[in-house]
């Protein structure tokens, strides 16, 4: 990565492109860091920068309508300027010049990238009423408004944001009807073995998974009112939500000299290929310590780069951003977590399973990488020293039995 600081001053305004969580970490952490200057978050939603993982649980149940991160008075009293209803539209990095969709034009001495990311549609679909994605809260706000109970639902993948919803629908007693082409739901982020735990969860409440097998049409006249699946089965619903994915909002750097790649490519630090350039969060595909780059879609990792950023930009030795990722999904009464940088391509060790409380271990290479598990908290949490080690798996084994 090319990107290395200038020798100059701190600099005089920082510019981040975004106002979700990544972003008002950075801002915050930019401040915590002693950086004095002009500080200005761009947004291009009109509400105040707010939380995202509770639209698929609380909001959409209507447990919950604000998720507001920070209240307007933090922004005032922090010095950080909101720059809310406009997108970044293009940036010229050589002039250092940051152009919204309302034409403003913004110049920065430090720019960072926090987009994020966008949801995937499928091609061709018609565009009928009664088609949900599921990314902003307006996004789960209107979704909530066209909930009845008794509605069918079809759920479009099994990722976990299709799993939050569908359990989600399922409280509103909603019938649903959960679609995934991989073997199981969540079987291309945590593995078919786990998969198969999570499927048990969902029939045990209720919902009709079908895995194997994708979306293949959608029919109605105007709204939507059936559904045809590749395997040539037509359901009748009211509702489709669909949850295939998200990518990278980076579609306005193009032409900027900001290199791209499943992300805006980082360093270890959140450099970019381009002077001035920073990225962080779900946007950002950051180089780790074993080698490559990764993009981590995790709530605790916005934080953690962050703070690894802001210290980098104020010339602060920082080291790198935590090596044992966290995650976790709320579904009906179980808290899925994880730790570490587990893929559906480790060996997975089942260690505890009483029927709906789960425990899995992940395997690489004889190491233990990663601990999942479905209702045991303690028990994921205290295997973060052993990953961190990369202890042999075998330890694990037999103190598990």
């Amino acid at each position: 990565m090319s990107n290395e600081r200038e020798t100059e001053s701190t600099p005089e305004r920082v510019v981040v492109v975004g106002a979700g969580l990544a972003a008002v970490r950075t801002a915050e952490e930019l401040r915590r860091a002693g950086y004095e200057g002009e500080l200005v978050l761009v947004g291009d939603e009109t509400h105040l920068p707010y939380d995202r993982p509770p639209l698929s649980k609380e909001v959409l149940r209507g447990d919950r309508d604000d998720t507001t991160l920070r209240p307007s008075e933090f922004f005032g009293e922090n010095r950080i300027e909101l720059m809310l209803g406009a997108a970044a539209r293009s940036v010229d990095t050589a002039s250092r010049i940051l152009t919204l969709s309302d034409g403003t034009e913004l110049g920065y001495d430090e720019l960072v990238v926090a987009t994020g990311l966008r949801p995937r549609r499928i091609p061709g679909l018609p565009d009928l009423a009664g088609v949900h994605v599921l990314r902003s809260l307006e996004d789960s706000r209107a979704l909530r408004e066209a909930i009845v109970p008794g509605a069918r639902a079809l759920v479009v993948g099994a990722g976990f944001i299709g799993c939050e919803v569908a359990a989600s629908l399922r409280a509103r007693e909603v019938e649903v009807v959960l679609v995934e082409p991989q073997p199981t739901p969540l079987a291309s982020v945590l593995g078919a073995e786990v998969g198969a735990l999570v499927t048990r969860l969902h029939t045990a409440e209720g919902v009709d998974v079908r895995a194997g097998v994708g979306l293949s049409e959608i029919r109605g006249d105007g709204r939507v009112t059936s559904a045809v699946l590749g395997d040539g089965s037509e359901i009748d619903v009211d509702l489709v939500v669909l949850g295939i994915g998200s990518i990278p909002a980076t579609e306005w750097l193009e032409g900027s000299g900001v290199e791209v790649e499943n992300g805006v490519v980082c360093d270890g630090t959140g450099r970019t290929s381009t002077p001035h350039v920073w990225a962080v969060g779900d946007v950002a595909s950051w180089q780790v310590p074993a080698g490559g780059r990764r993009r981590i879609e995790h709530w605790t990792n916005a934080g953690e780069q962050a703070s690894v950023l802001a210290k980098t930009i104020m010339g602060v030795e920082a080291g790198a951003a935590a090596q044992v990722p966290y995650f976790w999904s709320d579904q009906y009464d179980i808290k899925i977590q994880g730790l570490g940088a587990v893929t559906a391509d480790d060996t997975v060790h089942v260690v505890r399973d009483d029927g709906r409380k789960f425990l899995a271990y992940y395997e690489r290479d004889g190491r233990f990488v990663g601990a999942v598990g479905g209702g045991l908290p303690a028990l994921v949490m205290k295997s973060r020293a052993k990953i961190a080690a990369g202890a042999p798996i075998d330890e694990l084994l037999t103190a598990a039995v």
